[in-house]
């Protein structure tokens, strides 16, 4: 079969980039591997998965009549509630009737003389001219690299992959391997739910208070009255939502009473609020200590046992430079006699055998694990593709050193193959659902300029993607992130290049980057006219 265009993926940014390129009148398929829409809140459906943006931002901004007809009903929307948000905008805009579900991508190769792809999926073969990824971020899960996993004869459940009908966790031994984002989220519920639950450490994290609650409809109704303002703030914002204001003050120019007071401030709103204190966090070693102790002392005083608190306080990075964590009793489930945490580092995991874990000082039985071991961050998705640009050329070989592009959106050597929120933009850094919209905003621009002015394929110049991946570098060196072994940096895969892949420099500077250089008839883009392809 053919088409226009391809895309991969039909989550948030598959569904926006379906509805924005079907409005430019080009036929479009969307590829799904799941059976429904939703993407990363598709899988996702372990207890206790919600959004760490609020939900009044962690939205579509494209239709006023989207926003006014949908009303969210926490702080912090669960995955069922976002889940059913992106249903009901699948069925509002039609979007399903273009989409293959329960079908994967294998490989998409480029053929230079037509100027098209040809992307082969696990059910057909698809002759398109444009392929735009919206694969995902954190779409790629990673196991465990611990031995006998395959052996454990108990209930083995995957936050990434959680079952429809999960068994019975009353009165049964549960372990949790993982303390990331998912870990954090999951560990309260399974503790109310198990006789007994064991949490596996290898890294501690920050973690602040989310305090979620019910929306105010005072409150609601004030921002949908005063939506259009508040988005355009988003757009142009450092983070994509709309955050207290950053003080532009550092945190040492104040004093230790005033800071602390400040701190407690924002550890009583919640959320990840809490870094936007002080101007300095992320830049000033000493300045972002004293966030970090703050923290730690919120855990020594939330934590009765003060070894297991020891073992809850990060100490390996600075607060900030692994995504932040935001939770529900997370701390405070550890004072339950029915939950015990074991550090890993200190006591290794040795194997897992049929009857549970097995660390250095012995066995854990155990009747239920708990897997939420992370994802491939941001590159997973691709590679996991056979994808080969002109004369052939893999992508996993021009990424062989880590991820280069251009903007985080074009790759040089692969034309017309755009990625939504790739390496190289602010992707996970930002609120997600803005950074998408102006992804496929810019992208369907840019379509639309090609057709405008007769252009067959459009190509990031090598030297634009080297000058680019180097500012994105330098953005980085310029804080703390650094200093993390973080998925930022793919630290959690082994043999994966250590590339710091988000961009930091913020979310309004990056959209005035991608304007300016729209703006000046794409700038470090090689255009080939259609004159020069073959019919």
């Amino acid at each position: 079969m053919s088409a226009d265009a391809v895309i991969v993926g039909a989550g948030f940014a598959g569904l926006y980039a379906l509805y924005k390129l079907r409005g430019l009148g080009l036929e479009t398929v969307a590829i799904e591997r799941g059976e429904g829409v939703g993407g990363t809140w598709y899988w996702n459906r372990y207890p206790g998965a919600r959004c760490d943006i609020e939900s009044a931002y962690y939205s579509y901004s494209f239709s006023d009549e989207l926003q006014d007809e949908w009303d969210w009903t926490e702080k912090y929307a669960t995955q069922p509630e976002i889940l059913a948000y992106l249903q009901h905008v699948a069925d509002r805009f039609d979007l399903v009737r273009d989409i293959r579900f329960a079908e994967e991508v294998l490989s998409a190769e480029y053929d230079e003389a037509s100027a098209r792809w040809r992307v082969t999926t696990t059910k057909a073969r698809i002759d398109c001219r444009f392929v735009v990824f919206a694969t995902g971020c954190l779409s790629v899960p990673k196991s465990p690299e611990i031995p006998g996993l395959a052996d454990f004869a108990g209930d083995l459940l995957r936050t990434h992959e959680w079952p429809t009908h999960v068994p019975d966790l009353a009165g049964r031994r549960v372990g949790l391997i993982g303390t990331g984002s998912s870990g954090i989220q999951v560990a309260p519920l399974l503790a109310e739910q198990a006789g007994h639950l064991t949490v596996f450490q290898r890294t501690a994290n920050f973690s602040v208070p989310a305090h979620n609650a019910p929306l105010d409809p005072v409150e609601w109704a004030r921002t949908k009255g005063n939506y259009r303002a508040l988005r355009e703030r988003s757009r142009w914002s450092a983070s994509g939502s709309v955050p207290l204001d950053i003080e532009p003050v550092p945190a040492l120019s104040v004093s230790e009473q005033e800071r602390t007071s400040r701190y407690e401030e924002r550890w009583r709103i919640g959320g990840m609020k809490f870094l936007q204190v002080f101007g300095d966090i992320y830049t000033d070693r000493a300045a972002n200590d004293t966030a970090a102790d703050f923290v730690r002392a919120k855990i020594a005083d939330i934590v009765e046992d003060p070894r297991v608190a020891r073992m809850l306080m990060p100490t390996d990075h600075p607060i900030g430079t692994k995504r932040i964590c935001t939770d529900t009793d997370y701390y405070r489930m550890f004072n339950r006699p029915d939950v015990a945490l074991v550090d890993v580092r200190d006591d290794p995991i040795v194997r897992i055998d049929v009857n549970g874990v097995v660390t250095d000082s012995g066995p854990h039985p155990l009747d239920v694990l708990v897997l939420a071991t992370g994802f491939d961050a941001m590159t997973g998705a691709l590679l996991k593709i056979d994808i080969r640009g002109r004369d052939g050329t893999r992508l996993r070989d021009h990424w062989s050193e880590g991820p280069v592009s251009y903007l985080g959106i074009a790759i040089s050597g692969f034309p017309n193959l755009f990625m939504i929120t790739g390496p190289g933009s602010p992707s996970v850094i930002s609120n997600m659902v803005t950074s998408i919209e102006q992804h496929v905003d810019w992208i369907a621009e840019h379509i639309r300029f090609l057709d405008t002015h007769a252009v067959a394929a459009s190509e990031a110049l090598p030297d634009a993607e080297l000058e680019w991946v180097a500012h994105v570098r330098d953005q980085a060196e310029a804080t703390l992130y650094g200093e993390a072994a973080s998925w930022y940096v793919g630290a959690n895969v082994p043999g994966k290049p250590r590339v710091f892949m988000p961009y930091v420099g913020g979310v309004g500077t990056y959209r005035a980057r991608c304007d300016e250089i729209a703006a000046e008839g794409y700038r470090g883009f090689a255009l080939r006219s259609s004159a020069d392809v073959s019919p």
